[in-house]
């Protein structure tokens, strides 16, 4: 049985249980909203020893890493390396996007040291090993499609990225429109180029029921791909998006009835005036479905700072009401991300959906930061290091810059005001 399934019949799971636990709200709230499709617990009955999550409305803004190999870096050892590095970093969710080396073999390893809810993008996989097979992408069947996913979900995975969507009226209005960037998505083109070369409907969309069938049997997690999200400011919600997320729409309501878990992705590169709008008109016709931003990149122009681009889009959108924010590295646009750049993005993404969640009134969210400001008041540094997102980064800044016994810090020295202040008022420092 599927969790919303479960919550349906009133039954209370295990991982509703746990949800609750994290999020320190009731587990019937939960429940509730489980059952009316605004929250997730991606959890699928074969991957051992998770610890699930939930996303979506009332819950603190969930951030998701990217990792995987690539035909250049096939090694999975260094994705294993990037996957420890972004749960230290906080990641609630990892995707393995590897489309080099073995990729069954890489995937398992993966999950097997995964804690938490892990996604895949199966279009990968299946077009990759027909042009390894066939010679050519298009050469794919919709027998390979359903192949993977079903691979997938026996192994474990617990959400999937599908670009149900891409359907050829959403592709004959791009034609007719025209975009500077076309489409970005990489499974969103595959489907394309396969969907043009055939002069065919998308599988994923034309079996739709089959696909909820084989989610239905894992506990599979939709997550509805945004084959037309911008790639450029220039694109952003124009029709072909817009008509994308109408079809998404109806596939939420389905997938639902089936009852199968489902979210939907969303853009992408948004300029800042137009993010607010997008998230209310993807809540409004895929009915309050959870949604899974990437970002939004706010610019064009910042190769090398993308992570921060994208942490000042994902901080509006998920204010707005978007529940899931997928990270972005310094290596957006640019190459295969490192260890270091995995962490840096994490960081940057978990700091967008605190400062949303502080605007939503998210549980603890409000007491982290006044814990912060009491240390800071206290100048006790070891709470506020304690306390930082990033406690290593924290640690390393106050150690390289300050003499051990400095009571302030080297920036304003014996100037502190906190410290100055505190003695003009008869105060000394109270330690937390």
């Amino acid at each position: 049985m599927t969790q919303i399934l479960a919550a349906r019949s009133g039954k209370v799971t295990p991982e509703m249980k746990r949800v609750a636990e994290k999020e320190k709200v009731d587990v019937l709230l939960v429940g509730e909203r489980v059952a009316a499709g605004e929250v997730v617990i991606p959890a699928n009955k074969n991957h051992a020893r998770l610890d699930p999550s939930g996303i979506g409305k009332g819950l603190r803004t969930k951030v998701n890493a990217n990792l995987g190999t690539s035909s250049a870096f096939p090694d999975a050892a260094d994705e294993l390396e990037k996957l420890k590095v972004a749960l230290e970093a906080g990641a609630d969710t990892i995707m393995d996007l590897s489309t080099g080396g073995n990729l069954d073999a890489t995937r398992r390893k993966i999950l097997a040291r995964c804690p938490v809810p892990l996604g895949t993008v199966p279009v990968y996989q299946a077009a990759i090993e027909a042009q390894e097979k066939r010679g050519s992408i298009v050469a794919m069947t919709a027998e390979d499609i359903f192949s993977v996913i079903e691979k997938q979900a026996a192994d474990g995975v617990d959400f999937i990225t599908v670009h149900c969507g891409v359907t050829l009226e959403v592709l004959a209005r791009l034609k007719r429109q025209g975009r500077v960037a076309d489409i970005v998505s990489r499974g969103g083109s595959f489907l394309t180029g396969w969907m043009l070369h055939h002069e065919r409907e998308n599988p994923l969309f034309e079996h739709f029921d089959r696909l909820l069938e084989i989610c239905r049997r894992y506990d599979v997690t939709l997550s509805l791909g945004d084959g037309l999200r911008p790639g450029c400011l220039a694109d952003a919600s124009d029709r072909a998006q817009i008509q994308e997320l109408i079809v998404l729409g109806e596939l939420v309501e389905r997938a639902r009835e089936a009852g199968v878990q489902v979210m939907v992705e969303g853009p992408g590169h948004v300029p800042l005036d137009q993010i607010e709008a997008n998230v209310k008109i993807q809540k409004t016709l895929c009915r309050e479905a959870p949604f899974y931003v990437l970002g939004p990149l706010v610019t064009d122009i910042a190769p090398g700072y993308d992570h921060i681009t994208a942490a000042i889009g994902g901080a509006l959108a998920a204010m707005a009401g978007a529940d899931f924010l997928c990270y972005v590295t310094p290596a957006e646009h640019l190459s295969l991300p490192t260890a270091e750049d995995v962490r840096e993005g994490v960081i940057a993404c978990r700091l967008a959906g605190h400062a949303a969640d502080l605007v939503k009134g998210i549980t603890g969210a409000w007491d982290w930061d006044l814990e912060m400001a009491k240390a800071r008041k206290a100048l006790d540094w070891q709470k506020q290091i304690d306390l930082a997102i990033d406690p290593q980064k924290a640690r390393r800044y106050r150690q390289k810059r300050n003499p051990s016994e400095m009571e302030a810090c080297t920036m304003c020295g014996e100037f502190c005001a906190m410290k100055l202040v505190g003695q003009f008022l008869g105060k000394k420092p109270e330690r937390c």
